[in-house]
């Protein structure tokens, strides 16, 4: 293979892995896994409320990835948890829950897309009491459903949602499928690569005609 045809090849064939991997390929939730995911839960002993609203998650199942709208209010100081130092900040708190949420994020292609702190109060509110404050906000893409069922029914995270709680006042967290997403990764890396792999075609190749 040809100098020129390795440098557009190699880039276009990581890029393909990339995609792969960061799209879900396996379609919306069959009812086998609602089932055992259901089964889960109930073993676990979640919430019926809870159950109830997950296991129609699951059932309006698109297929498609989806962002996570969080809406947070840091309590000044958490409340108590077992094995947690009564000096720990809020932010401490919720540390402890991300440092185990993160790895289950990132090995299904999950992350955060915006992180920013609030710089004043609500302008803007209709039909909610006390939503004048908050602390911050967040966007987490998630890959699938799937990818978010399997981290929320995993019986490891019954005990480090503690830590969440525990750190916040008040939250609110609710998912939206994107209709215009220009910050999406993939898009993103494909205008990178090609704008890398031109410049680099015309430096080493276009010289040498």
């Amino acid at each position: 293979m040809s100098g020129r045809k390795l440098l557009w090849f190699t880039p276009m064939f990581v890029y393909v892995l990339f995609t792969l991997w960061y799209t879900n390929l396996s379609g919306p939730l069959s009812e086998e896994e609602i089932a055992v995911f259901v089964n889960q839960m109930e073993r676990d002993d979640f919430a019926p409320a809870q159950i109830a609203s997950m296991r129609q998650f699951m059932e309006e199942d698109t297929g498609r990835q989806f962002l996570m709208v969080n809406v947070l209010d840091m309590a000044p100081t958490p409340r108590p948890v077992e094995g947690v130092p009564a000096d720990e900040s809020s932010a401490q708190v919720m540390g402890r829950y991300m440092e185990h949420m993160f790895p289950e994020l990132l090995k299904r292609a999950s992350h955060p897309i915006f992180l920013g702190r609030a710089v004043f109060d609500s302008m803007d509110i209709v039909g909610i009491e006390g939503a004048e404050n908050w602390t911050s906000a967040a966007l987490m893409r998630y890959r699938s459903r799937r990818d978010l069922i399997e981290i929320a029914s995993n019986p490891i995270f019954g005990g480090k949602h503690e830590f969440k709680m525990a750190a916040l006042d008040k939250t609110i967290a609710f998912p939206v499928e994107n209709q215009l997403y220009l910050s999406d990764p993939r898009l993103l890396l494909l205008l990178v690569l090609f704008a890398i792999v031109s410049a680099t075609d015309i430096l080493v190749f276009g010289r040498r005609r």
